[in-house]
């Protein structure tokens, strides 16, 4: 198997349930903000899009560059709606997805370069970074999303086997170990 088919495996998998999870956030629930210092779970779905919007960069260029010099700094991209974040998203992983099919082993395999303010922060192959910057912090995202559904009393629905919330969980067995 491919480099690539492993990662597009992975990409189309973690996609499906973060958009599974983007599903169940109504708009009446999101300016639900768990703390002070915390996205409202609107700002978090919007989030999880803006995620997948590093995959062209990482793939088609050599170095990023967080807040480049003499250049004023980006602004976050206000949150607007549920059907324009859910929209957000899609758009975004449809071109993640494109980027990294057109990527080859090759390419995943050459160094990347993140820089914040001119200053190199890591030098990673773009497989590792994809994996790290894209991957894991979505999932790490998504993790918050869960938790902020908990807190609104949103059913939780399996994500990587049964929540709490599933109809078919099996009794706790507080004597075996994993």
């Amino acid at each position: 198997m491919r480099l690539l088919d492993a990662l597009l495996v992975e990409f189309d998998h973690e996609t499906g349930v973060t958009r599974q999870l983007l599903q169940l956030v109504t708009e009446d629930r999101a300016g639900f903000r768990p703390h002070p210092k915390s996205y409202s779970l609107g700002e978090l779905c919007l989030h999880l899009g803006r995620v997948l919007g590093w995959t062209a960069a990482i793939i088609r260029q050599p170095t990023f560059d967080l807040h480049p010099p003499d250049t004023p700094p980006a602004e976050r991209p206000r949150f607007e709606s549920m059907a324009s974040a859910r929209a957000e998203f899609e758009r975004q992983a449809r071109e993640a997805r494109a980027a990294l099919a057109a990527a080859s082993d090759a390419e995943l395999l050459e160094t990347w370069s993140l820089k914040d303010g001119g200053k190199l922060l890591f030098t990673l192959p773009r497989a590792a970074v994809l994996r790290s910057w894209v991957f894991n912090h979505g999932i790490h995202h998504r993790g918050q999303l869960t938790v902020y559904l908990r807190l609104c009393e949103i059913p939780l629905p399996p994500v990587y086997g049964p929540t709490a919330d599933s109809d078919a969980r099996p009794e706790p067995d507080h004597q075996s170990q994993p």
